[in-house]
């Protein structure tokens, strides 16, 4: 079943309950398709189904912030031990190149990786518990977990939401102008043929005579 469709078979509760468990268990450092269930979560707000956008945002929200703030901790507690069992357990997202490359990040952007990092696939899963292992300053790491989380959940709620309406008031117009066309190239149509078998009569019956004098 896709996504968007069991998202629609479950109460407007369940949704905003999925989206956030999903969002903070990836923001955690578990690699979850955070983003798609977000934007399906949003795509459905769209659709008038009951489940409310502004709601949605706010619990994606707070998952995100939450699940930042809880890999933060485990990751401080961990160290780098941890990142070396995770690349065992998960060598696909934490082998060493990937963390190499989210280190690189935050050595050069500092509390703006963790900003940044909530928009790009790998730094999400990886920033809370990498700036925990790097000892970033607690209210440094909260500062950009915060606004990331506020303009990454929130916002892509927002413009998925309303790309959602506006896309399907331009199918709806889209319907009934593609209804029209197809009338008006069935009428077309028709009396393009009339029109042919008028001119087609004549031919016939002068054509009838001259068949029985031969």
């Amino acid at each position: 079943m896709h996504v968007q469709e069991w998202l629609d078979s479950v109460p407007a509760v369940a949704v905003y309950a999925v989206v956030a468990l999903v969002i903070g268990l990836e923001s955690l450092g578990i690699p979850l398709p955070g983003e798609i269930i977000l934007v399906s979560a949003a795509l459905l707000s769209s659709q008038h189904s009951g489940v409310n956008p502004v709601v949605l945002g706010a619990c994606a929200t707070a998952g995100a912030v939450i699940g930042d703030s809880i890999g933060y901790a485990i990751g401080r507690k961990g160290g780098r031990p941890l990142l070396a069992w995770l690349g065992k357990k998960l060598p696909r997202h934490f082998s060493a190149g990937h963390v190499a490359t989210a280190e690189r990040s935050f050595e050069k952007w500092g509390m703006w990786a963790v900003f940044f990092g909530r928009f790009v696939a790998l730094l999400r899963i990886f920033a809370g518990p990498l700036a925990g292992v790097l000892h970033m300053p607690y209210w440094k790491f909260l500062v950009a977990n915060v606004l990331g989380g506020i303009c990454w959940a929130g916002g892509t709620t927002a413009v998925i939401y309303y790309v959602g309406i506006v896309a399907e008031d331009w199918l709806k117009r889209f319907s009934y102008v593609g209804l029209g066309v197809a009338v008006l190239i069935g009428l077309a149509s028709m009396l393009i043929i009339r029109r042919k078998a008028r001119k087609a009569q004549p031919d016939q019956r002068e054509a009838e005579p001259v068949g029985a004098g031969e």
